[in-house]
Parts: C-alpha cells; sequence; structure tokens
C-alpha cells in the first residue's frame, strides 16, 4: 500500500470503523514499555502508535499518531517503510546517529500489523572501533616514520624528511629549528604541497612561546597557550601566506641532548588542533629526535674515525734527496682500509743525511692490528733522533711493545738511506721480517743478509744489519709475507712464493720504483684471484737512472702510495 510522506495515519479497530491512534486497543505491553532501550511503534501506514520512557528521552514532544517522517530521523523512517511493504533488503538490521548517539535498530513485527522498532545504543562501541583505528593508524604511520628517517644517517637528509613527513600528515607548514651553533640556527622549512627549504639564521628563539624551552628539552607548552598572532615572520615559510590559525611547538628530544623542536602551522580556514593531535604531534617529534639524534651521533663517529684513519693510512711516498721511493698496501679485506701492515719514510734533514725507512706486520688483521700499528708508528716517529743505531732503536721499540696491554707481537725491517753520488748506500735491519730482495740491473736478484728476533715477544732483541750499495736502477724491495703467501693460481690453494717473487723482480730491472710496486700488487692480486688474503705491503728504494730525477736537490716527484680494492 502506498503512503504519502507526512500524511496522518489512519487506525482501523476489529469492526473496520476508523477509531483515534490515541485511543486504539493495542497492547503494548510490559515487555518493551519499561525496558532500558529506546522502543517505538508504529503502524504499517507510518504513523506513530507509542513511545516507550527511554524512547520519549529522545523524542519528548513526539505524541502517538505523529508522523513517523516528522518524528523520528530519516534513516528509521526509511527503514520502516521498507519493512512493512515487505521489500527483502528491509528485514535486516539497520543504524543511524540520533542527535550525538548512535542506534541499531531492530524490527518486530506485532500480531496486529504494527512493527516494533528496538533501538539499541551503539555509541561506545562504534567510538571504540573508531579509536582502536585511528590507534592503529597513527601506530601505522609512527613506524612508517621512523623506517624512513632511520634509513638515513644523514643530518641534513633527516631534517627535511622530518618536516616533509609533518606537512604530510599533521600540519599545513612545519619548521624544525635544529640546536644553536654559536648564535645561528639551521632552520627546515615546509609547507604542504611544496619544497623544502633550508637557510643558517640567527633568530630569537625566545619570539615563540616554549621554543626556547623546546629546544633545552623541557616539556612542550599547550597549544592553547600559544597566540598565532604573536608569531615572528621567520616561523613562517615563504610561500605559507595563509593566516596562521593554529600552533604546536615540540620538542625533538635525542640521546641525552635536544636534537631541536619542531613548529607546525595550521592556517585559521583549517581546524584547530586538538588534544589527540597535540599528542600524536609530540609521539612523531620523539621518533624524529630519536633519528636526527642517531644521525647526529654517526656523523659525529664518522668524523671522529676520519681522523683517526688519517693517522692510521700509510704515507704519500716520493723523491726524498735523489732516492725514488713508492709504496702500496692492500687490506685483507676490500671494505677495510687499514690493517696489520704498514710503512713509513722518515726523510733525513739534509742530501747528507740518512732517511729512516720502516715496513712491518702487526699479528692479525682489521682494526686491532691497526691499533697497535699506530702504536708502534708513533713510538718510532719519537724515537727517530735514535734511528742511526738500529739495534737500539729496536731494543727501546720492543720494550715499548712489552709494557703495553697489547699480547700481539710484530715483525719489521729498518733501511737507513743516503745517497752518495750516482750511488744510493743502505743500512738494511730486519726485526723478524723477511729479509729485503736487491734487484741489480742486469736483473738478478739477491737476497740481503740480516736477520733478527721479533719486536714484543722476547725481552731481548737480537738483530744482525746488512749494508748495501745500490746503482743506479737498481731496486732493494721492502715487502711482507702477504706476497709470498698468497694463496691462489690455477687451483686456487697454491702460495705465490718466494720464486715467483723473484722471478717477477728480474723482470722489473731497470724500472722505477713505482713501476716495480705496481707490478707486484698487479700479479699478487691476479694470482688470489676472489679468494681470501692477508695484508699487503710493499716499498721500493731505487737509485735513480738519469739525471733529472735529482732537480732541485733531488725533491722531484716520481713515486705514490697506491690504494687499490682488487690489484
Amino acid at each position: 500500500m502506498g503512503r504519502v510522506r507526512g500524511a496522518s495515519p489512519r487506525v482501523f479497530g476489529t469492526s473496520g470503523s476508523p477509531v483515534d491512534p490515541r485511543s486504539a486497543a493495542v497492547s503494548v505491553g510490559a515487555a518493551w514499555a519499561h525496558a532500558p532501550y529506546p522502543v517505538i511503534v508504529a503502524d504499517r501506514d507510518g504513523g506513530l502508535v507509542e513511545l516507550n520512557a527511554a524512547a520519549r528521552l529522545l523524542w519528548s514532544q513526539a505524541v502517538r499518531g505523529d508522523a513517523l517522517w516528522d518524528t523520528v530521523p530519516a534513516w528509521l523512517a526509511e527503514a520502516h517503510g521498507r519493512f512493512a511493504d515487505g521489500v527483502p533488503d528491509g528485514t535486516g538490521e539497520v543504524s543511524g546517529a540520533v542527535a550525538d548517539r548512535f542506534f541499531e535498530a531492530h524490527p518486530t513485527p506485532a500480531d496486529d500489523g504494527d512493527v516494533v522498532w528496538w533501538l539499541i545504543d551503539d555509541t561506545d562501541r562504534r567510538l571504540a572501533e573508531a579509536a582502536l583505528a585511528g590507534a592503529r593508524q597513527r601506530s601505522a604511520l609512527l613506524a612508517d616514520v621512523s623506517s624512513q628517517l632511520l634509513s638515513t644517517l644523514n643530518v641534513t637528509r633527516c631534517m627535511e624528511a622530518t618536516a616533509r613527513m609533518a606537512t604530510d600528515h599533521l600540519a599545513e607548514a612545519a619548521l624544525l629549528v635544529a640546536p644553536p651553533q654559536g648564535r645561528r640556527h639551521q632552520l627546515t622549512y615546509a609547507y604542504r604541497g611544496g619544497p623544502v627549504s633550508q637557510v643558517t639564521a640567527p633568530v630569537d628563539v625566545h619570539a615563540v612561546p616554549g621554543l626556547a624551552e623546546a629546544l633545552q628539552g623541557f616539556p612542550p607548552v599547550p597549544a592553547r597557550w600559544i597566540d598565532p598572532a604573536s608569531l615572528p615572520s621567520w616561523v613562517r615559510p615563504a610561500d605559507f601566506t595563509e593566516p596562521v590559525g593554529s600552533v604546536i611547538v615540540a620538542p625533538l628530544p635525542g640521546h641525552g641532548v635536544p636534537a631541536g623542536a619542531l613548529i607546525l602551522l595550521r592556517s585559521s580556514r583549517e581546524q584547530a588542533f586538538s588534544g589527540d593531535e597535540e599528542l600524536f604531534a609530540r609521539l612523531f617529534a620523539a621518533r624524529a629526535g630519536a633519528a636526527l639524534s642517531a644521525a647526529r651521533l654517526y656523523t659525529e663517529q664518522a668524523s671522529i674515525t676520519a681522523t683517526l684513519m688519517r693517522e692510521l693510512l700509510p704515507p704519500r711516498l716520493e723523491n726524498v734527496h735523489g732516492v725514488e721511493y713508492a709504496g702500496a698496501y692492500r687490506p685483507s679485506r676490500d671494505n677495510e682500509r687499514i690493517g696489520g701492515d704498514f710503512y713509513d719514510v722518515h726523510p733525513g734533514t739534509g742530501p747528507t743525511e740518512e732517511t729512516l725507512v720502516v715496513l712491518g706486520d702487526v699479528a692479525g688483521k682489521g682494526l686491532d692490528a691497526a691499533v697497535l700499528t699506530g702504536k708502534i708508528r708513533n713510538t718510532l716517529q719519537a724515537l727517530l733522533p735514535l734511528a742511526t743505531d738500529h739495534e737500539r732503536t729496536l731494543t727501546l721499540l720492543n720494550c715499548a711493545l712489552l709494557s703495553s696491554h697489547h699480547t700481539r707481537f710484530a715483525t719489521l725491517v729498518l733501511a737507513s738511506v743516503r745517497r752518495l753520488g750516482s750511488t744510493v748506500e743502505l743500512r738494511l735491519t730486519s726485526a723478524g721480517h723477511l729479509a729485503p730482495l736487491i734487484v741489480r740491473s742486469d736483473g738478478t736478484v739477491e737476497e740481503t743478509a740480516t736477520r733478527g728476533s721479533l719486536i714484543g715477544a722476547l725481552p731481548k732483541v737480537t738483530s744482525a744489519t746488512a749494508n748495501v750499495t745500490l746503482r743506479p736502477g737498481e731496486t732493494c724491495l721492502l715487502y711482507t709475507d702477504g706476497v709470498t703467501e698468497a694463496r691462489g693460481g690455477p687451483l686456487g690453494d697454491e702460495l705465490f712464493g718466494d720464486h715467483r717473487l723473484k722471478r717477477v723482480l728480474a723482470e722489473c730491472a731497470g724500472m722505477p720504483a713505482e713501476a716495480v710496486v705496481e707490478r707486484i700488487q698487479m700479479l699478487t692480486a691476479q694470482w688470489v684471484g676472489s679468494g681470501s688474503h692477508d695484508d699487503v705491503a710493499t716499498v721500493a728504494i731505487s737509485a735513480p737512472r738519469g739525471a733529472d730525477l735529482t732537480m732541485a736537490g733531488g725533491q722531484g716527484r716520481v713515486g705514490s702510495t697506491m690504494y687499490r680494492r682488487n690489484g
């Protein structure tokens, strides 16, 4: 049966004659009249028959006989119409809002054709579900924030990412204020849909309520305490022209030291920050602060490491007082730059003074070995005034290592070098190290007669010094066991060995010092291939062939240190 919206319903008695709805003989019964839920009874034509006490709290002005369309929300009136007409999809449950509450409506047909609607308050459940969904969404966002910010340990990129993500999820504009550098602050600006920019400028942080305190790590001031109209102009990004309507100042807590502060801005046309949003902004700032603190800590450690590394790396070798020097070093691991092998060249004060060359090998690999390497190099630097006496120098170095906390030992060879006319005079002393090799101009390879005991292992050092003369074009090679013990070859398990090294050196007769070390490094790298190997260090000392190499007092550069990953 069709109905006209808003028409007064007619109620019929058992005889078929119309009766007044207000006196209709409809038994509402005690089953729902005193129910704690709102209950509405309506006839098939959409007329209001009865309401219980709970329903009257919602519709206090409603009386029996009123049109349902004029009394209850449209969602309930439409559901009643579908149910009364027997529409299949109208037999299920429906729900909707009544004032500031949310209800589920369950229809029950009465014997006389009326429909009893039971309204169950579902507000609390829906609010809980909404809160849970919001919490999950915020947790996922915070996890994403942490993932993105911690993916970079670059401070500048981390600051830019923080400001950009703040405008993506929290505010229309954001400003990240870094801790002061003297009287200046690094400022990172971002606004929604625009680029991120950074400047360093002197700003008065006390002009923004709570900013000075946030930069010192104090808790934030409530957003309602900040007057947007009082903000200084430097707080706003240049392209953010909207009037500011709401502000949040949140500290960026770090690892013991504040990482800065974050200022969030919303225009007056946007809704002001709510309490929940303010709390979430603090959580966001905490994640960002942790990431920034980690990035700054990494940067500081990387700077310290780089400074220390410069002291541990092999030096750059050059022509000194008319003598050619060249060196090369390859660590045992391709991802490292330092290890247990080392060399140094300490030039004499003049052409008549001896230049001290040191090449050594500390037991072990990696950083631990490199630390002892640095100690040995520094000790030898301090012993330079005594370096003309090799045995005394080695004895003092041995005492220094025995008195340290290190349990490692080292082998090394000392070479005192001086040019006399066209020849180069060397005094070579080995301390448990491989004897240096001499390459004569005719390709003959000689092993020097020097032997000695380890450094840092025995209470007394024994050594024997060999005197060698290099004629023009001849070379003395100092090397570590990483050359001869390089394991590889066709089957991957054969040592490079002394015989191959001597054969290679014979082929290098007459070559400059730089060419000699480069060839040895190249061939040992090829021999090892992709297999593991020990540290490899080589130093070549050559008597130059031509007079052009001794120009300007013999200081012309002819050699350089080579650092190679693959030979």
